[in-house]
């Protein structure tokens, strides 16, 4: 299904702005030239994708991709990067770390000769630090604060 661009005036106004000046995301230029080329109102140059891919030096999917993002959810949806995932909170909080910090510290339990990773991962959770923890968890952040134990 071939997507049309059809841009107003104001909307093409906006575009060749962001287009000049330059200081957007390298990414949001590619699209606004994009949209421009392929804009098939009575001003546009309505360029074939192929055309437009070989102009800008992209891959022709791309540009069908900017056009169908265009045509079904609108300009800045098509100019505009996909926001990044949000990253999961640490499991670990500050109060939590020094928890850690002073378990490494402390005597190993069970005549063991050191903690393990398992043995501190399992300590926060009998102490109620944390709900549960993985052992990784507990490598990243002792990583973190520049603490081995060895």
């Amino acid at each position: 299904m071939a997507y049309k661009v059809k841009l107003t005036r104001t909307q093409k106004e906006g575009l060749v702005e962001i287009v000049r000046n330059g200081k957007q995301q390298a990414k949001v230029i590619l699209h606004a030239n994009v949209l421009l080329q392929a804009d098939c109102s009575s001003e546009g140059p309505a360029l074939k994708a192929k055309v437009i891919a070989e102009n800008l030096c992209i891959n022709e999917r791309t540009v069908h991709r900017i056009r169908r993002k265009y045509a079904e959810e609108g300009i800045e949806a098509a100019i505009q990067r996909k926001p990044h995932k949000k990253y999961k909170p640490r499991k670990l909080d500050r109060e939590a770390e020094s928890h850690l910090i002073a378990l490494c510290c402390s005597q190993a339990p069970n005549e063991r000769v050191s903690w393990t990773l398992g043995l501190l991962a399992d300590e926060l959770v009998r102490l109620n630090i944390v709900d549960k923890i993985s052992k990784s968890a507990v490598r990243g952040t002792l990583k973190k604060t520049n603490l081995s134990l060895g």
